[in-house]
């Protein structure tokens, strides 16, 4: 519904005050455009939370943010926007088609790796030319998002498990739960990290989760996999630098612990998908 028009709104409260009729002033209040569910216990909670979504699909409506899909399975690309992308024409300037592919950047695996190319032009005094790299980083993220996978919801009864990579091109990691995504982040490295050594890079790598995710990691169990052995030991090593130290200081806030798993080809290829994404092109958040 456009709220944009003077009567959505008075329109929109008598539709969701019919729907909820039985739950109004119980553990649900409508205002405006807002739904508002409360509880007295965090139990009561889960389950009205449960519930609301539920009674609106049984009206047949859906739970739509701009840009996707909420439903019982996830959370999906809108097929609009991914259209929109599909057809968007080779870009005069990198910046519009960036700000749109990017809106999808947590469906998109190493997207600011694949994105370095087109972003290099927004750099003061960059030349816009069409290169070859450039015109696979406006294609590879239209493969991707026809592709993308459903982000599953958060279920904060199970443990998380992080699959991160690093290169001197960027972070990426991938958040999971049952060897199903809940979503992507990456992002490019500052000009000084680009003279960090190959231990700080993957370290930085570990970090760049937490503190993209933090509030759904925080108090909850997770694991990190790492193709770099020497990080399953950082909890206890004496000889760290202060910048490490300081990375590490982050990282005990969370019930983290770091799994050594060789072989970049294990990290989860279709999560990550590291043999298409991350070579050639780059990452950001």
């Amino acid at each position: 519904m456009p709220f944009g028009l003077t009567n959505a709104p008075t329109y929109f409260m008598n539709l969701m005050n019919k729907i909820f009729m039985d739950e109004l002033d119980k553990h649900v209040i409508v205002f405006i455009d807002d739904i508002l569910v409360y509880s007295k216990t965090i139990e009561e909670h889960e389950e009205h939370l449960r519930k609301v979504p539920e009674k609106l699909r049984s009206h047949r409506l859906k739970n739509f943010i701009p840009g996707a899909y909420h439903h019982s399975e996830g959370v999906t690309v809108d097929p609009e926007k991914v259209e929109a992308v599909m057809e968007w024409p080779q870009p005069t300037n990198s910046a519009s088609f960036i700000g749109l592919a990017g809106f999808y950047r947590r469906f998109i695996g190493g997207f600011a790796k694949i994105a370095k190319p087109m972003t290099a032009l927004r750099k003061k005094g960059a030349r816009f030319e069409w290169t070859e790299a450039r015109e696979k980083s406006f294609q590879e993220p239209k493969a991707k998002l026809t592709s993308a996978p459903v982000l599953v919801p958060l279920d904060i009864h199970r443990d998380f498990v992080i699959y991160r990579d690093a290169s001197r091109q960027g972070l990426g990691c991938v958040l999971m739960r049952d060897d199903k995504v809940i979503a992507y982040a990456s992002r490019q490295l500052k000009d000084h990290e680009q003279n960090y050594p190959t231990h700080d890079l993957e370290l930085a790598a570990v970090v760049h989760a937490p503190k993209v995710w933090r509030h759904y990691l925080i108090g909850n169990k997770c694991e990190v996999y790492t193709d770099h052995k020497s990080l399953k030991y950082i909890f206890t090593r004496l000889d760290l630098n202060p910048r490490q130290r300081g990375w590490l200081e982050l990282i005990k806030d969370f019930d983290m612990s770091i799994q050594y798993h060789p072989g970049k080809a294990n990290v989860v290829a279709d999560a990550l998908s590291e043999k298409s994404i991350w070579q050639g092109v780059d990452p950001k958040e």
